[in-house]
């Protein structure tokens, strides 16, 4: 089993302290979500693992032939390179091997008649059988074609940010290294990308850590979740909705005994305030038991929520009209003879294929594109706020505070109760030691964050967002799906988080390309679900919802057609399965409170985890075996 182990890593960013004495193994198979908020160290902790930057202290072990393949947020690519060679640059021969072979073909394609092209194209060809390149080449075909990597001549200095990311991740995907680190690697995915990438990382022989805001993607891929919070990381069992469960009975356990400890000092605190004298042992040690209480209580750190309910202008009923609006950019049609009213209060959410005119139509009715035809008309209360995708030019030795000041020194809240500055960038999480805080110190995401702030700070009534969920951690978004709940004016959202559209959106425009574009009333997973859209672009690979499936039609085959109820031995099995079922579900319990008692001896963590595995196992066979038996035994 290749395993990495990291023992007591800390690391600090000026006053902050990113990660302290973190302690961990990553196994083989081991399927690991790294969340906290924006500026909690995440990519620092990934750069470390990956062997970019150094800990302060604390030390990473591995085997020698151990790989990493490390996808940024936003990838390091030579831009004088093509995508073929930029995505080929691995050390291995074959990835050398597979790209001459490629050019050999186009070259051969255009010029079939050059001898020269032919002979290339035929050395190339034994070559590859000989070092038995053709399973390499379909899988890394089989990757490019569903990142959507088409034209393999592109210079990567002429593409997108989107492209490049892409890029990025099929260059980790295809070196196939032992372990995965993936920073955001949906972002700037549509959908069915998204889908085919978490059944690649199901199906995928190595180990995977990724950051991500996406929680359905979490759910499908991950088996752990490490939370890195207030400088320590901690460590869950289970997908995303395993950690909800389990990070509030840790909060609540802290919270408990946070209060005993203030019972405990008040009591003190009485009991000194007598005018206690230190003349005895005991009593000098109770004075100096007081002592240390006086510095421990009121340190636990609690993760706030974000208070947004910011007071907004009156919205008249007839926000956006479009009428027969057409556009085309780059040879491209995106709207043809395009109508649509939008009105006050709805919530509409946008997605579709990358390109295909989602973000221009946002554009079009924020007044900064113009149609090519038609006519776009805005209501007079209109007053728009639009949360692009790029973060508008900042002056990066602006100080944070200076930066919403341009807006207002001041806003009102929703009760009519004026809040400043300083108040709204507390409410934002930011503490008001870095108020005064450059803004080229901040993460990418702690800027996000920031300019949220600032466009919320001019209280739209009408609300654009694109991709909101590419940059925002998921306790930002989590709140602002609450705020946009209880917004009264209009929100208009490009995503391709699924999670989030369910959230914020119940009528659906889908962009298909070329001018395509779908009506749906209801959330986005109940389009999904009428499209099938997730099943279609799968690839060969067994997924595991496809892999239940065949579980119970098996079971549907095993069952004779006349079987009406339960023989003598399965009666047996069925009066006893509920206890097998309980008491596997409470060895696991025992096993897990082990694991997190025992976090700094990785050897008995090893076998705990590996009885973890077989555990979960046994309880889904058996759980398969209640649904078959259950068909007869409770007729």
């Amino acid at each position: 089993m290749q395993t990495l182990r990291a023992d007591n890593l800390t690391s600090t960013y000026g006053e902050k302290t990113l990660f302290k004495d973190a302690s961990f193994l990553i196994n083989e198979n081991d399927r690991i979500g790294l969340i906290g908020t924006n500026g909690s160290g995440k990519t620092s902790l990934l750069n470390v693992i990956s062997g970019l930057t150094n800990p302060e202290s604390g030390n990473i072990e591995m085997p020698k032939d151990y790989t990493i393949g490390y996808l940024k947020q936003q990838p390091e690519l030579d831009d004088s390179l093509t995508i073929i060679d930029a995505i080929f640059a691995g050390s291995q021969h074959v990835f050398d091997l597979i790209r001459r072979y490629e050019l050999a073909v186009e070259q051969f394609g255009k010029h079939p008649e050059d001898t020269v092209a032919m002979d290339r194209y035929t050395k190339l060809q034994v070559e590859m059988d000989q070092q038995d390149a053709w399973a390499a080449e379909s899988r890394i075909k089989t990757i490019l074609t569903q990142l959507k990597i088409n034209d393999m001549s592109q210079i990567v200095g002429n593409l997108s940010g989107g492209q490049k990311k892409r890029i990025g991740l099929a260059q980790v995907l295809i070196q196939e290294p032992d372990l995965l680190l993936l920073d955001e690697p949906t972002n700037h995915l549509d959908l069915d990308s998204v889908v085919w990438l978490q059944d690649y990382l199901n199906s995928y022989k190595g180990a995977v850590l990724v950051v991500t805001h996406d929680r359905y993607f979490l759910d499908q891929v991950t088996n752990f979740i490490w939370e890195l919070s207030f400088g320590t990381l901690y460590y869950y069992t289970g997908n995303y909705q395993d950690y909800v469960a389990q990070k509030a009975e840790r909060v609540q356990r802290e919270a408990d005994s946070e209060h005993k400890q203030q019972q405990l000092y008040q009591k003190e605190l009485a009991w000194m305030r007598t005018g206690a004298k230190a003349r005895s042992t005991k009593q000098k040690g109770r004075i100096n038991h007081f002592n240390e209480l006086k510095e421990s209580v009121g340190k636990l750190n609690v993760e706030q929520n974000i208070d947004i309910e910011l007071g907004q202008q009156r919205l008249g009923k007839d926000v956006i009209q479009l009428e027969n609006a057409n556009l085309s950019l780059g040879g491209h049609q995106l709207l043809q003879d395009f109508n649509m009213l939008i009105q006050a209060g709805q919530r509409i959410g946008i997605s579709g294929e990358n390109g295909a005119g989602k973000s221009s139509l946002l554009n079009v009715m924020a007044g900064k594109l113009p149609l090519d035809s038609g006519t776009v008309k805005i209501g007079e209360t209109v007053k728009i706020g639009y949360y692009t995708q790029q973060t508008e030019p900042i002056d990066e030795d602006k100080r944070m505070i200076s930066y919403l000041s341009e807006v207002a020194q001041s806003v009102t809240d929703k009760n009519g109760v004026k809040i400043n500055v300083t108040q709204l960038l507390e409410r934002f999480l930011f503490p008001r030691f870095m108020h005064g805080t450059l803004i080229r110190k901040l993460s990418g995401g702690e800027k996000r964050r920031l300019y949220l702030l600032k466009i919320l700070m001019m209280q739209p009534n009408v609300l654009f967002l694109d991709e909101p969920t590419n940059d925002l951690d998921i306790g930002t978004l989590t709140v602002l799906e609450d705020y946009l709940d209880s917004f009264n004016g209009t929100v208009i959202t490009v995503s391709h988080d699924r999670y989030f559209l369910d959230k914020v959106a119940d009528r659906l425009l889908i962009f298909d390309g070329e001018s395509k574009i779908e009506r749906f009333d209801g959330m986005y997973t109940d389009y999904l679900a009428q499209q099938s859209i997730e099943p279609s672009t799968r690839d060969e690979s067994i997924t595991k919802s496809e892999t239940e499936s065949k579980k119970l039609k098996h079971l549907e085959v095993d069952k004779p057609h006349d079987k009406t109820k339960l023989t003598y031995s399965e009666q047996m099995e069925w009066d006893h399965i509920e206890d097998d079922i309980d008491a596997l579900e409470s060895e696991k319990k025992d096993v897990q409170a082990q694991m997190q008692e025992n976090g700094d001896d990785y050897d008995k963590l090893a076998k705990l985890q590996q009885r973890l595995e077989e555990l979960d196992k046994s309880i889904d066979e058996k759980t398969e075996r209640w649904e078959y038996l259950s068909e007869y035994a409770l007729d």
